[in-house]
């Protein structure tokens, strides 16, 4: 039953912490985690195992859950989520086809300056 009732509050967890959210805070975050999950041929990198980006975006809608509050724009999203193991510390990284790897936190604050931009928001 215990099983049960933290399961339940696990996936309930982001849709109670996103009504917190102002609406436009929420559509970045949902943007960034849409650019991560378009990176199909990318690797995420995670405490040194790459991961596919169905799995890196179920990570980071976990920590989301996790983070609850704290995340109250896509900026926290990025500092809270995206930017590395809340276990061990070290960043969070992607590997692209092409063999680049950036930090995850870089790429995810482009992705972000570009939905601004696209929406005229400073």
């Amino acid at each position: 039953m215990l099983r049960l009732v933290t399961v339940a509050f696990l996936a309930l967890a982001p849709v109670a912490n996103a009504v917190d959210r102002l609406p436009a805070e929420q559509a970045r975050i949902e943007y960034l985690l849409a650019a991560v999950a378009s990176l199909h041929e990318a690797q995420f990198i995670r405490n040194g195992t790459a991961y596919d980006s169905t799995a890196a975006v179920r990570h980071l809608r976990t920590k989301l859950g996790v983070a609850g509050s704290r995340v109250k724009t896509a900026e926290d999203f990025i500092r809270y989520c995206g930017s590395e193991s809340s276990i061990s510390g070290k960043p969070y990284e992607i590997r692209f086809p092409d063999g680049r790897v950036v930090l995850s936190a870089g790429f995810l604050r482009q992705k972000l300056m570009d939905f601004d931009r696209t929406r005229g928001r400073p």
